[in-house]
């Protein structure tokens, strides 16, 4: 039987590699922006769906008339074209006689097996920069309505800043409350509910109260809040039990807002600034309510001339990996692209409060 070698560099094997790399948890985008077969498009731009919801009722029919046409909902149609992400690293020849973290003091491995390694290891330093970067544009749309993409030329020059907003300057993703929650006068129950029923109120699941650290620590202590918790009052308004969802994120338990029933949700999770301090996704003082799968995440093509090849290729991925060979300098990049946009499905499935507490 013949012996084909198999070059473990080129671009498919090195795509099978990407889709085995150990992902880092992504609450957000899991949970509000998942994304599914339709989301990945063979195109530079992807198609961006609005749909408004729907509370009609229908109509009682005189047998004479049999049935009165119902128009087909609103929606609107949008082609955007995402944003690129591009992250590289080198693997020079030196780096593969240098010791690498972790690795025996003495390690009995040719310089094809430590290059491997090598390579996989930054295929999932890369790829977690890339998903925190998607957990950033989740957030981000919930909070905005959309997203300000800022371009680098290299790594410390900007480039153009690419503005993204859903529906135009609309606001009905926003809610101001009228006086902050920990004064005496203020009125959290009854805030909760109206940004529950703006949406149920539109069609619109409402069915998570995502709220940051600040706003938690307040819910925990409130004493109106365990007022209405005590059993004995007779009135089952829900339970605080808080449990650890993921790493930055537990569910505290689940209230219910004048006949909405809210799974709330602490959100700590935080992200490393270009000035090394730790920021976090979501904002301390914050809560938004809103339903899982209110959006999605889609991706567009991402064209590239190979390794060994003289013609393009286009890839319709999710996460696109490229090897560049630098034969002059003994270098070898790797290179891992990803164009993701995060849109929501139906027009403002969230609403969002800010600086309701302090």
């Amino acid at each position: 039987m013949a012996n084909i070698p198999i070059n473990l560099l080129d671009s498919y094997h090195l795509l099978a590699s990407v889709e085995e790399v150990t992902h880092v948890p992504q609450f957000f985008k899991v949970r509000y922006f998942p994304t599914g077969a339709e989301d990945i498009f063979a195109a530079d731009k992807v198609l961006v769906e609005f749909k408004n919801g729907d509370e009609e009722m229908a109509p009682f029919v005189s047998r004479r008339v049999k049935d009165i046409p119902v128009e087909r909902g609103g929606y609107e149609v949008h082609e955007l074209q995402p944003a690129y992400i591009g992250l590289s690293r080198t693997l020079t020849a030196d780096q593969l006689t240098q010791r690498g973290f972790g690795e025996a003091i003495l390690p009995n491995s040719s310089e094809a097996e430590r290059a491997a390694r090598l390579i996989h290891n930054d295929f999932v330093d890369l790829d977690k920069r890339i998903r925190r970067r998607e957990e950033w544009m989740s957030v981000q749309t919930i909070l905005n309505n959309g997203l300000d993409m800022q371009e680098y030329i290299d790594a410390k020059t900007k480039g153009e800043l690419l503005h993204i907003r859903y529906y135009g300057d609309n606001s009905e993703h926003k809610y101001t409350v009228a006086k902050k929650w920990d004064s005496a006068d203020g009125h959290m129950y009854g805030d909760i509910r109206a940004m529950a029923k703006s949406l149920t109120s539109r069609g619109l699941k409402a069915s998570d109260l995502v709220v940051g650290s600040t706003v938690a620590d307040f819910l925990l202590d409130d004493p109106k809040i365990r007022e209405l918790l005590d059993k004995n009052s007779g009135v089952a308004v829900g339970g605080l039990n808080p449990t650890i969802e993921a790493d930055g994120v537990s569910v505290l338990g689940s209230l219910n807002f004048g006949g909405h029933k809210l799974t709330i949700i602490c959100v700590e999770e935080t992200y490393k600034g270009e000035n090394g301090v730790r920021i976090p996704y979501y904002p301390a003082n914050s809560v938004t309510v809103t339903a899982p799968g209110c959006g999605c995440t889609k991706y567009a093509q991402i064209t590239q001339m190979d390794h060994g090849s003289e013609n393009y290729t286009t890839y319709a991925k999710a996460r696109v990996p490229k090897l560049i060979v630098d034969y002059d300098h003994d270098e070898r990049k790797l290179r891992l692209g990803s164009r993701p946009l995060t849109v929501p499905r139906n027009y403002c499935p969230y609403v969002t409060a800010d600086n309701v507490v302090g």
